[in-house]
């Protein structure tokens, strides 16, 4: 059974620091690619980062880029979210999805297993 669960949101002050984890079972990790989506009450979905199933290939949202990093560990099937300089906008809840494939796109819709999503606070 194909699973991803998200860990490590909290809730931390503006300009603090977190990192996500997305830990991957039930298929095979390395053949897909993974992507962190947020959302936000009153706000649309948003696509974060997202990771080739090889890890050369990464993408970042604007609202992100220069803050965040993505990566994966093929040995421990996860990939992280690093968030630097977190900001009270990024205060939403944080989906990390897998896609059949391994190519790194940033619309949700072609991402077919999701997380149960893991709740990040800023706010001083």
């Amino acid at each position: 059974q194909l699973q991803l669960a998200e860990s490590g949101g909290g809730l931390v002050q503006p300009g603090w620091s977190l990192r996500l984890s997305c830990a991957a079972s039930g298929f095979t990790f390395e053949y897909r690619a993974i992507g962190w989506f947020r959302h936000a009450p009153g706000k649309e979905h948003e696509a974060v980062s997202c990771i080739s199933k090889s890890g050369r290939t990464i993408n970042y949202s604007d609202s992100v880029k220069g803050r965040f990093t993505i990566s994966r560990d093929s040995a421990k099937s996860t990939v992280y979210l690093q968030m630097n300089s977190l900001k009270p906008e990024d205060t939403a809840v944080y989906y990390c999805a897998s896609r059949t494939g391994g190519t790194a796109y940033s619309s949700a819709a072609l991402y077919n297993y999701w997380g149960q999503g893991t709740q990040v606070t800023v706010s001083s």
